[in-house]
């Protein structure tokens, strides 16, 4: 039974993960991404359902469209692959429970975040209002965090950025921050909690500090633009707190709060 659970697990997580896909190329683009067929992005013909096999069409066509031959961005794959892998990572953990199905759902939606804030800078309210709601209402379920925390945590996650965006857009006398991204962080707040929301908030501001002085370094055009999303740090965080966020807060708690 471990193994069947398996591998409808990574089948699950690579087909969630083809479906993620389409939501990241045609939502930014306010294109319909339900009950539609899929198609080429480059010469826009209709693809066979043997084109979209995960990960198997990529290596059977080679990266390349089935029609035009145009390369495949390996994106694509990766998007699958990391879902899937994810998933995995959730059933070893929890097992087919509450928290599988709630985190699976919430990484899901970490990678969609990802790659178009990456792409477009910005973070769709589609996004973000119906997965606070969601948040909140998980927080009901057995093993949920709780309302009291999700309503907490949802204040201090959308209260932080929002703070850190208007003592920046007084500094620099110009938008600071999206309001995506404090939409973004008010979300992980409903489903994670204000302690979790608050390490997020701390670890992507490092993890943003250290990309950003990295690809700047390499890169005249974001010297001179200095313009980088937030969002894909928000995400990358948000999954080292789904991860390992209470490992690393009981840590801090016990070795630098609780110490007499």
């Amino acid at each position: 039974m471990e193994n069947i659970a398996l591998i409808w697990t990574i089948l699950f997580g690579l087909a969630v993960g083809s479906f993620l896909n389409v939501v990241i190329y045609r939502l930014p683009r306010k294109k319909k991404f339900l009950l539609e067929r899929s198609i080429c992005v480059n010469c826009d013909r209709q693809l066979k359902w043997y084109h979209n096999i995960p990960i198997l069409s990529y290596l059977f066509l080679r990266g390349k469209c089935g029609y035009c031959s145009k390369t495949i961005s390996f994106r694509y794959p990766l998007v699958e692959i990391v879902n899937a892998l994810a998933y995995v990572y959730f059933l070893n953990h929890f097992g087919l429970s509450v928290n599988f199905y709630v985190y699976s759902l919430l990484t899901s939606v970490l990678i969609v975040i990802f790659y178009i804030d990456l792409d477009f800078q910005i973070i769709p309210d589609a996004i973000n209002f119906p997965l606070m709601i969601i948040g909140l209402g998980v927080s009901f379920l057995p093993g949920g965090i709780g309302i009291k925390a999700a309503v907490i945590g949802l204040l201090v996650g959308g209260g932080s950025l929002y703070l850190v965006a208007m003592i920046g857009d007084f500094l620099f006398k110009k938008e600071s921050m999206g309001g995506g991204d404090i939409k973004m962080a008010a979300m992980l707040g409903a489903f994670l909690g204000w302690q979790k929301v608050l390490f997020i908030f701390v670890s992507s501001a490092f993890i943003g500090l250290v990309v950003s002085l990295v690809i700047m370094a390499y890169s005249a055009k974001l010297r001179q633009t200095r313009m980088i999303p937030f969002g894909p740090f928000l995400s990358l965080a948000a999954m080292l707190a789904i991860l390992y966020g209470d490992n690393i807060i009981n840590y801090y708690l016990i070795n630098f709060v609780y110490v007499n």
